[in-house]
């Protein structure tokens, strides 16, 4: 199963934080980041796969596509959300892979072709429309995405950890490729969404705690 190192972007500088409460965030510069320079903390830890959000983006202020280019040149995949509001607004560039949120792509995701998607999750309920995860993966089976991210923002930072039944549920309902990030705590839980049918989870708490061992970021696969 892959894994993928998170890095959150705002005002040029990686930013942790937790539940998606994104006005707390601050800069990373703990755990395996000596620094909380994007560019800089890639080179540090060395991941084979990264995940960025670029906050500033999504949330309308700003943006980092150049460093976003410069950070995947650093990597073998880069999967990008930059708050795609259309088609037109995906990033082209080497190693780069990109995210359509549910939080930021309107209410008819079936005009995108290719990329991920990620099904956003605040509160148990798809952000914004509230509707169940359920269906909206049951309707992700007709819309031409690579594949999916379940993106349990509510958790994001806390290691929380995972619900076995929910993730089995969620792989039943979509037959590509599905991805998991958010509460992600411990190698068990890493187990169980294997164990569960995923081909990859995102993470980041739970490396700079210690918890997971940065070689099987580095290589890209765990367990």
């Amino acid at each position: 199963m892959k894994l993928f190192l998170a890095m959150d972007l705002r005002q040029n500088l990686v930013v942790h934080g937790k539940s998606g409460q994104r006005e707390t965030y601050k800069p990373l510069d703990w755990g395996y980041s000596p620094t909380a320079d994007p560019l800089h903390l890639i080179r540090a830890i060395k991941p084979r796969f990264v995940y960025i959000a670029d906050l500033d983006r999504i949330e309308g202020t700003g943006s980092h596509d150049a460093i976003i280019r410069k950070c995947a040149q650093e990597v073998s995949c880069c999967y990008v959300d930059r708050g795609c509001r259309s088609p037109l607004d995906m990033l082209q560039g080497d190693h780069i892979v990109n995210i359509i949120g549910t939080e930021t792509a309107g209410t008819d995701l079936s005009v995108y072709h290719g990329g991920i998607l990620s099904i956003d999750i605040k509160d148990g309920k798809v952000i914004p429309s509230g509707k169940a995860l359920e269906d909206v993966l049951v309707s992700a089976q007709r819309w031409d995405f690579d594949g999916c991210i379940l993106l349990n923002v509510s958790a994001v930072g806390t290691q929380h950890g995972i619900d076995r039944r929910t993730l089995k549920k969620m792989r039943r309902a979509y037959d590509r490729q599905l991805f998991y990030g958010g509460g992600v705590s411990t190698v068990k839980d890493l187990e169980i969404i294997r164990d569960s049918g995923f081909d990859g989870a995102i993470i980041s708490t739970s490396l700079h705690m210690g918890v997971i061992p940065i070689e099987w970021i580095r290589r890209g696969y765990c367990c």
